[in-house]
């Protein structure tokens, strides 16, 4: 098939950083592999591409960037700012993608950040079939978990699944659902919720990926020495996290010398210190805060096993490190990281209770910690699974089958001028 015209949306779109802003780039940038692609981001993240382009030419990515008033960009680094600037930025920038659709006509467009279904796209004001997604965001905590939070972190999911309900309400919501082409889905959760919503065509795909480069570097990261043995957690430390449970956990494997590392930042750092200190773990327990790329791989390389007991995450790049890194994950079966984690190169721990999960964690942990031969098998069966399934070449590979079929209508398309 010749090239297309894609256009791709990407509020957020910046090269070198990982979680939304890497999906943003990558997506983009694979895509330009195989036809003519014009992304619109946020001129937030202008100097960051222009310079990567600089080094590195694409020649068929187009970047547009468009920006609200400096004065709402005060709102961007609150959770609730976010939410309403990418409302505005969506309403704002339909005009001038108009004007560029009025201009190149655009054969297919693709909605691919922010990465959540409950949020609207101006995708679905043009005469142009797209593709919605990967998205996520329809996992939630399960009832008895949330009663285990914090009343600070009981409050947030409760105004997140208002949130989610206000989303599955609003016209323009249910307007993007149903006429995409196609919706992807980061987890099944959310491929039942966009059904709900209408989409004709729902398929599950990851929304994450590694670059060859990436995957190389975290391949090549050596194992560490057979003891202490070490468990750590990679993350944001809030109750989403829920690395509270991983440390009760710990405590009750009873794993004489064996530590745990935290490396990471957040609200909930002082009350997991203070929870250490409660358990009798506080002298095998390191928080290291935040830390920069460089310095996290190097703590990943001197650990055994990752830790990533969260709760409702669509996809979880510290997982996905962490298997190509040969290192095996314990984490709930819950959303993103119960896909991502099979049971060749991990241990997933069921989510009925945050007591029996706590003490399967245990469990898994001193699995792990004696028997040195699950590690290796694992390590490596979690290597090649992330070869094979979760490279951004394979991504826009299958990003490009998705534009020709969408392009070509063979999948249903409603669209509006």
């Amino acid at each position: 098939m010749d090239r297309l015209k894609v256009l791709i949306s990407a509020y957020t779109c910046e090269p070198g950083r990982g979680s939304e802003p890497g999906v943003g780039w990558n997506a983009a940038r694979e895509a330009a592999r195989y036809h003519d692609v014009w992304v619109v981001t946020r001129a937030h993240h202008r100097w960051a591409i222009e310079d990567e382009l600089r080094r590195r030419p694409i020649p068929n990515l187009r970047v547009v960037d468009y920006e609200l008033p400096r004065i709402t960009r005060r709102w961007a680094p609150q959770e609730w700012g976010v939410q309403l600037h990418y409302y505005l930025w969506q309403v704002g920038v339909l005009s001038l993608v108009r004007r560029l659709h009025r201009d190149i006509r655009f054969d297919v467009a693709h909605h691919v950040t922010l990465v959540k279904y409950w949020q609207p796209t101006f995708l679905r004001w043009l005469d142009v079939p797209y593709v919605f997604g990967p998205v996520g965001g329809g996992d939630t905590s399960p009832v008895a978990f949330r009663r285990d939070l914090p009343w600070k972190g009981r409050l947030y999911e409760a105004i997140r699944n208002v949130a989610i309900w206000a989303g599955e309400h609003d016209p323009m919501v249910i307007a993007a659902a149903r006429r995409s082409a196609l919706a992807l889905a980061a987890t099944p959760a959310t491929e039942e919720r966009l059904r709900r919503l209408g989409a004709s065509r729902v398929e599950v795909c990851s929304a994450i990926a590694l670059s060859d480069k990436e995957q190389t570097l975290l391949q090549r990261l050596a194992l560490p020495p057979q003891k202490p043995i070490r468990f750590i957690t990679i993350g944001r430390l809030f109750h989403l996290k829920a690395v509270h449970l991983g440390l009760r956990a710990f405590a009750a494997a009873h794993l004489a010398g064996a530590e745990y590392w935290l490396v990471g930042d957040g609200p909930a750092r002082v009350e997991l210190q203070r929870l250490a200190v409660e358990l009798g773990i506080s002298k095998r327990i390191r928080f290291w805060g935040h830390l920069s790329r460089t310095e996290t791989l190097e703590k990943l390389s001197m650990s055994h096993v990752l830790v990533h007991p969260s709760l409702h995450e669509s996809g979880s790049y510290a997982c996905l490190e962490a298997l190509a890194a040969g290192r095996p994950v314990v984490c709930l079966d819950l959303a993103g990281p119960a896909s991502l984690v099979s049971k060749e190169c991990g241990i997933k721990v069921k989510a009925r209770t945050p007591g029996d999960a706590v003490a399967d964690m245990a469990s898994a942990m001193r699995r792990l910690a004696g028997d040195a031969k699950l590690r290796h098998r694992l390590g490596e069966s979690g290597r090649a699974r992330v070869s094979a399934e979760y490279r951004w070449r394979a991504k826009g590979r299958l990003f490009s089958t998705y534009y020709e079929q969408v392009a070509n209508g063979e999948v249903r398309s409603e669209v509006v001028a």
